[in-house]
């Protein structure tokens, strides 16, 4: 039997929070047309997820929570529950389809079936039609999300972005196995001390890590309309910005892709602030950026192996290169303190406590309205080449994160064959200007580039 991880079990904790918000990650993969029959497109995913256990597999719980949740088998599997067919209403446009994603993204999974859904969209603009596919949280992280959505492709994964991440190079971290639950305080005791030697280890280790990850889920950030108790509605945009633009940007700056990245959502978030008749300040956007510590040898495990960063993305500046240059030595002091390692320690450690324990202090925690973060930016690296299914070319793939604990919008940043996209979900009632928020994004690497056409013209010879 396959228990889930602590950090697996987190997820569905922190639903279980607030009946607000569905902790599901998903993607839409936009394809040329025409649509194949659909029981065509059934059976194709029906001979995929064959290979793939977790999406025939179930969340089963035990009471007062003596033992982690673990995987069975659904006993009453029917892909029906799960392949659901729809249509776009005319024109079929970005917002449309949008809208529908939000529709969809809203709703919580049921879990007393396999926690995924698929939903095969006709109707789209240009003869086009799509493929939304919705999995739970506690299922996998970005990266494992992205090898599922990969598997119904023509071709399988093949080669992605995520080879270069560091993660992908250092040796494979396994954690700490869940130990065997015993109701014997004197087990209880041992854990305990060998998760305090784990943690001071990893103290020892990061010590500035632990600090300012503690310091800053600690410290509230600034008031302001990003943070805050959200509806049951969502709303969804997406922007989408040439690969090879942020690539030649990050050559003239000297900076990388996510520093780019964030440093667009920086912009596009000033302007919002100030769109809203508020003043950007230094701590307005204290950002939650996980960190992958998947090597390439888990690449197909299906679980979550994330760290994080906690940096406040610098709203106050008005210029943009300015910002540019702040991300990324921000992000560099994050990464030198060892908020990776910190975060990654910690995890692992509080794997050795009973469950019991960390289940109820994950249920209390997840109940205390948190006001330090303000938004998540998660980088998710995806195919290189441009996937087919069933022949068709999928001409793009938007990202779709979720939103909880007092986090009004959260942003995904997926690569995929020449395109940086980022999908943007958001609470209905409080972000009506999440459209502004996309278009704020691409505005941001546009003015970066033409910048950096500047500097290279204005270099000798061009250089």
């Amino acid at each position: 039997m396959e228990h889930l991880s602590t950090l697996d079990a987190g997820f569905l904790e922190a639903e279980d929070s607030d009946r607000h918000v569905s902790l599901a990650v998903g993607g839409v993969s936009v394809i040329e047309g025409p649509m194949p029959d659909f029981a065509s497109l059934v059976d194709n995913v029906a001979d995929r997820i064959v290979s793939i256990p977790r999406f025939k597999q179930m969340v089963r719980t035990h009471v007062l929570d003596l033992e982690p949740p673990e995987w069975v088998e659904d006993p009453n599997f029917d892909l029906s529950h799960h392949v659901h067919r729809a249509a776009l209403p005319d024109p079929g446009d970005d917002q449309s389809l949008f809208r529908f994603v939000a529709d969809v993204m809203e709703r919580r999974l049921d879990r007393d079936r396999p926690l995924w859904e698929c939903w095969i969209i006709e109707g789209l603009a240009g003869g086009r039609w799509a493929v939304l596919v919705k999995i739970h949280h506690c299922v996998a992280d970005g990266i494992a999300t992205m090898h599922l959505l990969s598997s119904f492709s023509d071709d399988g994964e093949g080669a992605t972005f995520a080879s270069e991440i560091r993660a992908a190079h250092e040796p494979t971290d396994r954690g700490v196995r869940v130990p065997k639950v015993s109701l014997n305080p004197l087990d209880w005791a041992s854990g305990i001390w060998q998760a305090a030697v784990g943690v001071t280890n990893a103290a020892t280790l990061a010590v500035g890590g632990v600090v300012e990850i503690t310091g800053g889920l600690l410290r509230p950030a600034a008031t302001s309309s990003l943070a805050g108790p959200v509806s049951t509605m969502r709303r969804y945009s997406a922007a989408r910005v040439s690969l090879e633009e942020v690539e030649t940007i990050c050559h003239e700056f000297g900076v990388t892709v996510n520093d780019v990245a964030l440093t667009a959502i920086t912009a596009s978030f000033r302007a919002a602030l100030v769109r809203r008749g508020e003043r950007p300040r230094r701590n307005s956007l204290r950002t939650l950026v996980p960190v992958s510590i998947r090597s390439n040898d888990a690449r197909e495990a299906v679980d979550n192996r994330v760290s994080l960063m906690l940096p406040c993305l610098p709203v106050e500046k008005e210029d943009l290169v300015d910002q540019l240059h702040e991300v990324h030595g921000r992000l560099t002091t994050a990464k030198g303190s060892g908020q990776r390692q910190a975060g990654s320690g910690f995890i692992s450690s509080i794997g050795l406590l009973p469950f019991p324990l960390t289940a109820w202090a994950v249920r209390l925690l997840t109940r205390l309205p948190q006001r330090g973060v303000v938004t998540v930016a998660t980088n998710v690296p995806g195919p290189r080449q441009r996937s087919r299914i069933l022949g068709r070319e999928v001409v793009s793939v938007l990202p779709i994160p979720p939103i909880a604990l007092q986090l009004r919008t959260g942003i995904a940043i997926l690569s995929y064959a020449d395109s940086l996209v980022f999908g943007i979900i958001a609470d209905y009632d409080t972000t009506s200007d999440v459209d502004e928020l996309a278009r704020g994004i691409e505005q941001a690497v546009a003015q970066l580039s033409a910048v950096s056409a500047g500097v290279r013209s204005s270099a000798p010879n061009g250089d």
